[in-house]
């Protein structure tokens, strides 16, 4: 049974090259084998071609009233970045460790795997549960298969902690951001005929102007107390593609958008105004003309808020094991509304900076390193009472 110090962990979780668009399995398989090597049993829970995986795993008795411990096994791109080092190598230098995934997220799955030993050997009463998944960072699409399993098979938890970097400060709500594909067909004529035509590009552009009027509705009414920055659900176009030529009236015309909304805020309403306006104030017009324009909308990636929850079991624990009162609110999407939805009391609470995630020369501080395998020392300390 080989055993890691953290930072071991770390180096080795760093090691898999486990970009969104590659296999996460080579690190999956290694995880497993790490438990298997302690007699712990852990469960896939795979994609439909088996190329990516989630794993749970629960150490100690398989009773009630345990503690999840989350994190997603994916890492951004490192494309057309200039880091100064290999991203998938840890270097450490001015007590930091650089490289892909250190702060996002892969060092709180390390911790926690390195601490297998310390969770055997204190015979804890109630379980730890490792919940890691995939495709995170393309619209948390991996967990829910996971997570749905684990509320069917696992005994319900006490608390869930997701450990997306916070510098270990304790947080009670994120926003949820739904994405959405939209596509305009038009109809096509010469450009000195705009009478004969119908511009998808054109009315893109209005589709386009209608999200950004919501949002203006939304920030003319926001609470500048509720925590968020900015204190209002947004609603945001990435990306447009459209039209051939400069003479001719486009026929189509593609763009992605999303909405980041507050917990108080229902991104579906948006969505339902959206589509209303597309049906009935443009829709009818377009087709006066040629009756085959169409406007379609598609959802591309889901994951809800995470609410505040009163007197939540899983903020009471993260107090009471950091020894702090205060909690704060982040405006990012995580997993942690995914597990809410299925009944945990759930926290976001780890390692690092947001700051640093996404970035070239992504690193961590070995500080929060040492916070976070102390914060984990006494949550084992805690189950064992």
């Amino acid at each position: 049974m080989k055993t890691y110090s953290p930072v071991e962990m770390i180096e080795k979780l760093v090691s898999f090259d486990t970009v969104s668009r590659h296999s996460n399995m080579a690190l999956i398989d290694f995880v497993r084998d790490y438990l298997s090597g302690f007699g712990v049993e852990s469960h896939l829970v795979p994609n439909e071609d088996g190329s990516k995986a989630n794993l749970y795993a629960t150490v100690g008795p398989n009773v009630t009233g345990g503690v999840v411990l989350s994190g997603h096994t994916d890492v951004v791109p490192v494309d057309g970045q200039p880091w100064d080092t290999d991203p998938f190598k840890i270097v450490e230098k001015d007590g930091k460790l650089f490289g892909r995934g250190t702060c996002d997220m892969k060092s709180f799955i390390a911790i926690a795997l390195s601490k297998v030993p310390e969770m055997l050997s204190k015979d804890i009463a109630a379980p730890i549960h490792f919940a890691f998944s995939y495709d995170e960072e393309v619209g948390c699409a991996g967990a829910p298969p996971m997570i749905r399993e684990m509320a069917e098979k696992v005994p319900q938890p006490r608390a869930a902690i997701i450990g997306e970097p916070t510098n270990m400060e304790i947080v009670n709500a994120h926003k949820g951001v739904n994405g959405f594909k939209t596509t305009v067909i038009g109809h096509e004529a010469h450009s000195s005929q705009v009478h004969r035509g119908v511009s998808a590009v054109m009315t893109a552009a209005k589709l386009i102007n209608f999200l950004d009027c919501m949002m203006a509705e939304n920030r003319a009414r926001a609470d500048a107390s509720n925590g968020f920055e900015p204190p209002f659900s947004t609603l945001h176009v990435g990306q447009v593609n459209g039209g051939t030529a400069l003479n001719i009236i486009s026929r189509k015309c593609e763009f992605v958008w999303d909405v980041r909304n507050i917990p108080e805020d229902d991104p579906f309403a948006f969505v339902e105004r959206f589509e209303q306006y597309a049906n009935e104030e443009l829709l009818p017009g377009m087709r006066a003309i040629a009756p085959e324009c169409s406007i379609t909308t598609e959802r591309t990636s889901s994951a809800p808020a995470m609410r505040p929850e009163e007197n939540g079991a899983a903020e009471e624990l993260c107090k009471h094991l950091t020894g702090r009162n205060s909690v704060s609110v982040v405006p990012y999407a995580t997993e942690a509304g995914q597990f809410q939805e299925v009944g945990y009391s759930t926290i976001v609470c780890g390692p690092g900076s947001i700051d640093q995630a996404h970035q070239p020369n992504e690193f961590i501080e070995k500080s929060q390193v040492t916070e976070c395998e102390q914060f984990l020392g006494r949550l084992i300390d805690h189950l064992a009472r």
